[in-house]
């Protein structure tokens, strides 16, 4: 298949990225993933930006009562953020198909896509967890202090923080080629052990584990449900931590189990140990798919808050209803001293 220059160029620039068995398979599935990366980065930008910016500015400042996760929320809130903000570089290159700025900045806007993708998994099963918890030893909870979410949240960003450096590290080959970015990164062959790390430590702390937590958190919660209320704990606190619960699996599910599905299956394709070239071809074609689906939690985690936290609702609603009020008044003041 003959492609326009600009796609052949592009190959060009990405053909450190190209692994032999792709090549001897004849992949050349370029030209699709430019086209779906920029359609779906713009879609989630703008509504990505805006829910994300309202949503952290209404936990942080009308939220007074940090507890049933609320931390944690705010915590996803900034990952999504980081990443939609970076979302404007990603639509210029694949549109553009050029590089303009410095590599570590392009470097920069990598990592932050599996800072957001890990850093979002570990704080929806910390959500899922502390409600579900909350519900099931409501008199622990009372004890619970907001400084121990807080030292949570450090410990998950300095963890995920270190462990999504190897992803930048192992795409910066071929510095001095500075017109290329993203999909086009070089990749940086690993040995058997690197290799085998890498991938038991994504797939069993960034997806197995997790996947087990939520799973669990569900199942208690729905049976919670069965058993006779407290005197200050109604089915109505239940439900809420239901859907809540709920929620967090819905979001995971969606955005994060397909690519880390396809994860090791795409990552012996580069380091070419899988030779067959139908799975090579499956791996390839689903890997971009696999990340817009990563991106949409930016779309779903403010649906999460809204729908979900009911602090969130009551506080969003007072500020409307008390904005509202102070226009009303205004608008009669002036009126009276009109007339």
């Amino acid at each position: 298949m003959a492609y326009p220059d600009k796609y052949t160029e592009i190959f060009k620039m990405g053909s450190n990225s190209t692994s032999t068995a792709e090549i001897n398979c004849n992949v050349t599935n370029v030209k699709f993933q430019y086209s779906l990366y920029a359609t779906t980065y713009i879609l989630i930008f703008i509504p990505g930006l805006l829910a994300n910016s309202a949503a952290l500015w209404v936990l942080c400042r009308f939220i007074s009562k940090k507890n049933k996760a609320i931390i944690f929320m705010i915590n996803l809130s900034v990952a999504d953020l980081a990443h939609v903000l970076s979302l404007p570089l990603r639509i210029y290159y694949y549109i553009s198909h050029h590089w303009p700025f410095q590599r570590g900045l392009c470097l920069l806007c990598f990592y932050l896509k599996y800072l957001n993708m890990y850093a979002s998994i570990c704080f929806l099963t910390c959500i899922s967890l502390q409600r579900c918890f909350f519900l099931l030893k409501p008199f622990r909870a009372r004890d619970w202090k907001r400084r121990y979410d807080v030292g949570i949240s450090a410990a998950i960003w300095i963890i995920v923080g270190t462990a999504c450096l190897p992803f930048p590290i192992l795409r910066s080959t071929d510095l001095n080629n500075n017109k290329s970015c993203f999909a086009d990164l070089g990749y940086k062959q690993m040995n058997a052990v690197a290799l085998v790390g890498m991938i038991t430590v994504a797939e069993l702390a960034g997806f197995v584990i997790p996947v087990i937590i939520i799973a669990w958190c569900t199942w208690k919660t729905t049976i919670s449900l069965r058993q006779p209320p407290m005197a200050f704990q109604g089915i109505s606190e239940r439900q809420k931590a239901l859907r809540m619960v709920f929620m967090c699996a819905a979001v995971f599910f969606i955005c994060f189990t397909p690519y880390h599905i396809n994860f090791i299956f795409y990552t012996m394709v580069k380091e070419t140990i899988i030779s067959s070239c139908p799975i090579v071809r499956i791996a390839l074609y689903f890997h971009p798919f696999c990340l817009c689906l990563a991106s949409l939690c930016c779309l779903l985690d403010p649906i999460l808050y809204y729908f979900m936290a009911s602090e969130f609702r009551d506080q969003l609603s007072r500020h409307s209803s008390s904005v509202t009020r102070s226009r009303l008044m205004s608008k009669e003041s002036g009126s009276s001293m009109i007339g």
